[in-house]
């Protein structure tokens, strides 16, 4: 019974850590961009709704900041016609 107690105490350490190490990720980061979707992405192609999705947007006005890495250079690339981005300085 005292090792079902132990092993309560160590996943909700483990639970913490993990939260903290997401916390200093965050903290982390290096550029970011600044992602604004300024046209309907009606019409479009299902590929370009879904990297609008992936990007975090959905509709006209919606922001998103997001990490300047080369995925999501690649992602912003594909809808640019659909897209605003701003580059962060951090």
């Amino acid at each position: 019974m005292a090792s079902a107690a132990e092993s309560g105490d160590r996943a909700s350490a483990a639970e913490s850590g993990d939260r903290a190490s997401a916390a200093e990720s965050k903290n982390r980061a290096g550029p970011t961009v600044r992602v604004t979707q300024v046209r309907s992405a009606i019409g479009t192609k299902p590929k370009h709704r879904g990297t609008l999705r992936a990007l975090g947007l959905g509709r006209i006005g919606k922001t998103n900041v997001l990490p300047d890495r080369p995925d999501t250079r690649g992602m912003i690339a594909r809808v640019p016609h659909l897209i605003h981005v701003e580059e962060i300085d951090s």
